[in-house]
């Protein structure tokens, strides 16, 4: 079909810029998936000097040894976990169920539910640094007007993914891709560089190629067909108003209805394959029964085109758990305890110091003195200065991070202490907790079902076939 709005060079140029656009959300989604790995010590602040460094760099040279107490990974264990217990009473595809569950920990931690769906029923994971798209503020994506995906992989795999038989395409793509290895560089240009992310747009890391896939809503010449003989409705190739044109005499000839064929503009999901260089290596229009691109999105919330995730909301209180257990161990290793003060005048004749380190250590041991030489005893201190409220204070944040999330004790799997319940009484108990989590469960749920529509539509139509 005639592409009336867009061309290659325009179409690449607007994929850099979508990719750009997703930066801020790819360094809070690196943030976020550091803090529920346990990296909970990165984030940049300012010393007493001035200097721009890392928390526990700045905590390890004031002296103190950087503790984490990871309460984020287990909470979101807990939620995927309610998750696989719900589908697990389902009759649902085994692999389709264990992608889902790793897409809700990822949906957890970026707020972004990302996956693809070929023709074949291939559904595949997707990774959001590697996604793009326009911004977008309607909560189901319907004006997403471009999105794709940056490839990492062999030439090999390239050109079995896009030549397609064609052996004259091949080359064309294995020459394009030694053009680029030879060249010195190919990302002249700031647009597509990733500061927060550490990547970039143009290019691979591990010695592959960078292929991007870019899939664009474009306004096409269309004619709208009726064959009267069949009943059937479809849009086809202006260029094919010739062939349309002989079947009609072929079947007037016959006495057989002919197809009626109107001119018109449709809006057409398009895709394109750019080298990082900007070269189209191939161009199609949807290949797929739904007419649309083969990526599923869903982004949590979308209140004014913005992404919050779960993980997010209770990143303040981790790191206060932390600082509060770093507080803790450092007054507890810095009190005295135990230590015993023995006048050096006190010593008696023929000891030594380490004979009376002996003697204190031992549990029935008698330290001997002389006690006309001094005028104070041998003593013992044990300094209790770790009672500074910092027992509660821990436990204070602990019960924030349960109400914060949503996440208390009984979804976690424990039951209220101390009192005994039945089974009835306790589903109670998890069926009112989960409320605090039923948004971010059917917005997912929502999620899947668009997937599986997606996925009984990705086979093409007969008359697309």
């Amino acid at each position: 079909m005639k592409n009336i709005n867009n061309n290659d060079k325009q179409v690449f140029k607007a994929a850099q810029a979508a990719w750009a656009g997703w930066a801020a959300l790819r360094g809070k989604r690196r943030r976020n998936k550091d803090f529920t790995y346990g990296s909970q010590w990165g984030d940049t602040v300012t010393d007493a000097d001035g200097r721009r460094c890392s928390e526990y760099r700045r905590l390890q040279e004031s002296g103190h040894e950087p503790l984490t107490n990871n309460v984020i990974r287990r909470l979101v264990r807990s939620v995927v976990g309610r998750f696989r217990n719900s589908i697990a009473k389902e009759n649902n595809n085994i692999i389709i169920n264990e992608l889902d569950s790793r897409a809700l920990e990822e949906f957890l931690i970026s707020g972004c539910c990302l996956q693809r769906v070929d023709i074949g029923g291939i559904v595949e994971n997707l990774n959001p640094y590697r996604f793009f798209s326009n911004v977008m503020e309607d909560v189901h994506c319907r004006d997403c007007k471009i999105a794709g995906y940056l490839h990492d992989l062999n030439v090999g795999e390239l050109i079995m993914r896009l030549a397609r038989g064609d052996r004259n395409r091949a080359g064309r793509i294995r020459e394009i891709y030694t053009r680029i290895e030879t060249s010195e560089n190919i990302c002249s240009t700031a647009v597509g560089n990733d500061a927060e992310s550490g990547g970039n747009f143009f290019s691979a890391a591990n010695g592959l190629i960078r292929a991007v896939e870019v899939w664009t809503l474009e306004l096409q010449e269309v004619l709208e067909c009726h064959d009267r003989a069949g009943g059937e409705l479809y849009l086809t190739d202006t260029g094919n108003q010739g062939i349309i044109d002989a079947e009609n005499i072929r079947r007037h000839e016959a006495g057989v209805p002919g197809i009626d064929a109107r001119w018109s503009i449709e809006e057409t999901w398009h895709c394109r394959w750019f080298a990082p260089d900007g070269h189209c290596l191939t161009h199609y229009t949807s290949p797929y029964g739904h007419g649309s691109h083969p990526f599923v999105i869903k982004l949590y919330p979308l209140t004014d085109g913005e992404v919050h995730s779960f993980v997010e909301d209770i990143i303040d209180q981790q790191k206060y758990i932390n600082r509060l257990i770093t507080l803790i161990d450092h007054v507890m290793g810095s009190s005295a305890k135990g230590v015993l003060l023995f006048p050096d005048s006190a010593l008696p004749e023929g000891f030594t110091w380490q004979d009376m380190k002996r003697i204190w250590r031992s549990t029935d041991g008698i330290l001997p003195y002389a006690e006309g030489c001094c005028t104070n005893l041998p003593q013992q201190i044990a300094s209790n200065n770790t009672n500074i409220g910092a027992y509660e204070l821990l436990s204070l944040q602990m019960r924030l991070v349960e109400e914060i999330s949503g996440m208390g004790s009984v979804l976690q799997g424990n039951a209220a202490s101390g009192t005994r319940q039945g089974a009835q009484l306790y589903e109670r108990q998890v069926e009112n907790a989960t409320i605090a989590l039923a948004d971010i469960f059917e917005t997912f749920n929502t999620f899947r079902l668009n997937r599986n529509a997606k996925l009984r539509m990705a086979e093409p139509s007969e008359s697309e076939a």
